[in-house]
């Protein structure tokens, strides 16, 4: 088959509740889903006024953060930007980075080159709580 269509919002499993955080964050991975090949993609849907539980880093990941709703904050490695709808945030490798809602939430689309592959968490460190007050 030449294309993949998929729903982000119908189609993926929400995996927000692994993260142990609030009850309406939503997580969706679509890299495999959309078996993509070269890159990675994922929405995430952050409530108002939260913080997302965990900072992370990747070793060789690219990452392009688009806010398609709401707006937010985001910390990378230590300074803080402010974000809104339409902002794009690019995020290399090595650079620590977390984020947090406004007062309407956070919607973002996360973009990753290259694929991580079979063995993601080969390439990423993340910790609980790393952006704390």
């Amino acid at each position: 088959m030449p294309f993949t269509l998929k729903n982000l919002r119908e189609d993926l499993e929400d995996l927000g509740s692994n993260f142990d955080g609030a009850p309406d964050l939503e997580f969706r991975m679509a890299s495999k889903a959309l078996e993509l090949e070269q890159s990675g993609l994922s929405y995430q849907r952050i409530p108002p006024d939260y913080r997302f539980p965990y900072g992370h880093t990747h070793k060789e990941q690219e990452e392009v953060y688009v806010v398609v709703g709401g707006s937010g904050r985001m910390k990378l490695d230590d300074e803080i930007v402010e974000v809104k709808e339409w902002d794009v945030v690019r995020v290399p490798p090595g650079t620590w980075r977390g984020y947090e809602s406004g007062p309407e939430g956070l919607e973002i689309l996360v973009f990753g080159a290259p694929n991580l592959g079979e063995n993601p968490r080969e390439d990423v460190e993340g910790q609980r709580d790393w952006w704390a007050d």
